[in-house]
């Protein structure tokens, strides 16, 4: 099956786009292009290309933001909700779980990614 010219970018914008939601409260989309050495009108372009593909939903991301839900982590932890958890562990890391997740595996997994490099 060959892939749509446009796949490996469309899903750099679209990893993008959920990067920058999470961090809309700390981050106008001018600073974060700029963070990220990106064009504010790529951004805007992108936004609305991912919109019209059904990739990301239409509301303004300037809404009011979701309120955070802070979850303990423990083996036997189930997930809080039927929607999927954002956990952002630094600027460049973003974990997306979807409920079913395996507690005990995220937990060594968050671990292992938050372990100082060597």
């Amino acid at each position: 099956m060959a892939r749509h010219p446009d796949a490996s970018k469309q899903q750099r914008w679209l990893d993008l786009m959920h990067r920058w939601h999470a961090l809309q409260v700390e981050l106008t989309v001018r600073e974060f292009c700029e963070r990220h050495g990106l064009s504010e009108s790529n951004f805007y372009v992108w936004r609305r290309v991912l919109r019209e593909r059904g990739l990301i939903d239409g509301q303004s991301t300037q809404a009011a933001p979701t309120p955070t839900a802070f979850v303990e982590l423990t083996p036997d932890a189930a997930p809080p909700s039927a929607t999927a958890v954002d956990l952002v562990l630094s600027e460049r890391r973003l974990l997306r779980v979807h409920p079913g997740f395996d507690p005990a595996t995220l937990l060594q997994l968050v671990r292992l990614l938050e372990e100082p490099a060597c």
